[in-house]
């Protein structure tokens, strides 16, 4: 790892471009020569918009000139390949040719209205469906941090070109983590915003209910700064939580709060057990929170067998409702036996999948009466190499992904919000993570305690060696 000067972080991008020490075509270029040179080998990316990026960069020049003052404008992001923009296709990780999305997505939209620029779509596996980010369609998508590992996913292609300074932040999904995951695996800060805070539009819901838009930074405030950007409703919305700004909580002083560590891992019906790197690296964030003043106790949080029933239905149909809109989509055997189950779980299953939230909401909520916050690891495992799932079937690749990621999935059953936060390093210099989780709407409660860290832990100091300059 080194501490060497690296890109501009998006607070400090924006500000710099809005005071015109640099323009936004300045700023997008030297984005875009970084993303083309580590594309070879960190490869994060699986549409580059050059031309219509530098477009975009010289009308938001344009605009800062005639006084434009949007929080964004001119800041290179990148969205992920599930989420659609204008122009370019939404292959969601699938092999084959698909049209170009028509509109733009209502994240997107209200990314041009904040004034950024896009600059391309970035891998995820298919379907989002496993926390590694590879496909035939692309490749392998590999960590900033060690070239033979994955950077997690489904969002493993933004958490990558963060990560490596490609990019100052980026937006991701997560629908069991895939927001989570990859931010912990890459050193990142990873937001699971309360469900619908972020539109997630065309789709009136994404996933049943499971998968919600977030943002993926490398600090607090950074993370906070995009969800503001493109935090709103769309009229057609099926969820419109209370608006919040999260960026005033930023610096805002939670008060001393009741935060229980839990280490109980949900149940699985896999194996799974907890690495001692991650323990330690979890408690020591837990002594950070007392050391600020807070109350922390180790309380395992118990979520019982029904958040399960009301996770695995809305998964599986959600990968067979999302292929199908790919006709002709080249995919893993894996994809169409998952696909195949959702098309068994499309009726009484799910319907009492959808069923069972309000009564989890009752009885996990329950827990909230006497703690503010959950701590909690974001995964079980660092991450594992590159290649894992090669060659398994879905039940090994099942095994796999749930021995390494069996803590994330009950938030999103739940639609609460929850925040990965970097938590250290194991023994060989992997990155690892730690979850703040909150009740209904905590959003701000969350970023305000994962600031707090922040300013203890200095996290945002740290980067990757640039291994993927070295062997361009």
């Amino acid at each position: 790892m080194t501490t060497a000067k690296h890109p501009q972080g998006l607070a400090d991008l924006a500000a710099t471009i809005a005071a015109g020490t640099v323009t936004s075509v300045a700023a997008t270029t030297a984005a875009l020569d970084r993303i083309e040179a580590a594309q070879p080998t960190l490869n994060a990316f699986r549409v580059i918009r050059r031309t219509e990026a530098l477009a975009e960069a010289a009308d938001a020049d344009r605009r800062r000139a005639a006084g434009d003052r949007a929080p964004l404008l001119g800041v290179p992001i990148a969205i992920k390949d599930d989420t659609d923009i204008a122009g370019a296709p939404t292959a969601f990780g699938c092999g084959g040719e698909f049209p170009a999305a028509t509109e733009d997505a209502e994240a997107v939209r209200r990314l041009r209205a904040a004034g950024a620029v896009v600059v391309g779509k970035t891998n995820t596996c298919e379907i989002g469906q496993w926390p590694f980010t590879d496909a035939a369609a692309f490749g392998y998508t590999r960590n900033p941090w060690d070239a033979e590992r994955t950077p997690g996913g489904s969002s493993g292609g933004a958490a990558a070109a963060v990560a490596a300074g490609l990019l100052p932040a980026a937006l991701g999904s997560d629908g069991a983590g895939s927001v989570r995951i990859p931010a912990a695996w890459t050193h990142l800060v990873g937001l699971k915003p309360q469900r619908g805070r972020i539109s997630t539009w065309p789709r009136a819901e994404s996933f049943y209910g499971l998968t919600v838009n977030g943002p993926l930074a490398r600090t607090v405030a950074d993370a906070a700064l995009l969800l503001d950007a493109v935090s709103g409703p769309h009229p057609g919305d099926r969820h419109t939580p209370p608006a919040i700004t999260a960026t005033e909580a930023v610096g805002r002083d939670p008060g001393r709060l009741r935060i229980a560590l839990s280490l109980r891992i949900p149940f699985t019906a896999t194996r799974t057990a907890l690495d001692p790197e991650v323990v330690l690296v979890v408690r020591e964030t837990a002594a950070v929170l007392r050391r600020l003043g807070h109350q922390v106790t180790i309380t395992d949080l118990h979520y019982g067998l029904l958040v399960g029933a009301a996770f695995l239905p809305r998964s599986m149909v959600g990968v067979r409702r999302e292929l199908a809109k790919l006709p002709g989509a080249e995919v893993d055997p894996r994809t169409r036996a998952n696909a195949a189950t959702g098309r068994i779980l499309a009726g009484p299953a799910l319907a009492l999948s959808r069923a069972l939230e309000p009564l989890l909401h009752k009885r996990i909520g329950r827990f909230f009466d006497d703690h503010d916050l959950v701590l909690a690891p974001t995964t079980a495992t660092p991450p594992p190499p590159v290649r894992a799932m090669d060659g398994l079937g879905s039940r090994a690749t099942e095994a796999l992904i749930t021995a390494a990621c069996p803590f994330t999935w009950p938030w999103n059953v739940l639609g609460w919000p929850s925040i990965n936060v970097p938590a250290g390093f194991t023994g060989a210099g992997l990155p690892l993570g730690a979850q703040l989780m909150g009740p209904a709407n905590s959003d701000a409660l969350l970023i305000s305690v994962a600031a707090q860290l922040e300013s203890e832990l200095h996290w945002d100091r740290l980067w990757p060696r640039p291994w993927w300059e070295e062997r361009a």
